[in-house]
């Protein structure tokens, strides 16, 4: 379980550090697991962010310290995102993909599965976009506004660890569904290049996109 000095960083390396870590979430008796693959860095001073709306009730987890969970509604799911170093700064876990080992193993995935069905004939969602959304990643592991908003990880019910997976290489672009001219170019997303494919919009598969002008390569010189 990480702690939370791991969490009192700045937004941005918050971001990058969380890529590979792995999300578990106990739902039934069941660990039900995903690795982080995308995420979105918000600041205080950032109009992209809901701190810079200023302080409410709601908002009350982004104002708190580092590690403390934020929840809220964004088109009709569940969003979880989590306060970095300084008040009103936050990283937003945009997606992940499912995660099997010996604390989840695979027959968890039908749990996964039942729980965000495809379409409203219930489909059976395909694994590998289960949880390639922010909102789709919280119904795959039964994470809810009610019950995690304004919470800390915990690590009998939730939390997340890190189990030694690192990028060597982080692709960072301008981050989704930002209104315009409230900073919306400001390339605060980060995605794993290894698993690019399965993020909610991979720009290294976006048609005429060029790299130092709609992307960036951060090769990693280190573990964070």
């Amino acid at each position: 379980m990480l702690p939370n000095r791991f969490f009192d960083r700045d937004a941005q390396e918050l971001a990058c550090a969380l890529l590979g870590k792995i999300l578990r979430h106990r739902v039934g008796g069941r660990w039900l697991s995903a690795m982080i693959i995308e995420t979105e860095a918000y600041y205080l001073d950032d109009k992209g962010s809901h701190a810079s709306l200023g302080f409410t009730p709601k908002r009350r987890a982004l104002f708190m310290p580092a590690g403390t969970i934020y929840m809220y509604y964004a088109r009709g799911g569940d969003s979880l995102n989590v306060s970095a170093h300084g008040e009103g700064n936050a990283v937003l876990i945009k997606s992940a993909r499912v995660w099997f080992d010996h604390v989840s193993p695979t027959k968890n995935l039908k749990v996964m599965q039942q729980m965000n069905p495809l379409g409203k004939d219930q489909r059976v969602r395909n694994p590998d976009r289960l949880c390639s959304g922010q909102t789709l990643l919280c119904r795959a592991l039964g994470l809810k506004v009610t019950d995690w908003d304004q919470k800390h990880f915990e690590k009998e019910r939730f939390f997340i660890e890190d189990v030694g997976i690192a990028p060597q290489i982080i692709v960072q672009t301008a981050r989704l569904g930002i209104p315009k001219g409230r900073d919306e170019n400001l390339p605060y997303r980060f995605i794993f290049s290894e698993h690019a494919r399965l993020c909610t919009n991979n720009p290294l598969q976006r048609r005429m996109a060029k790299e130092g002008i709609d992307y960036f390569l951060l090769r990693t010189k280190r573990p964070f």
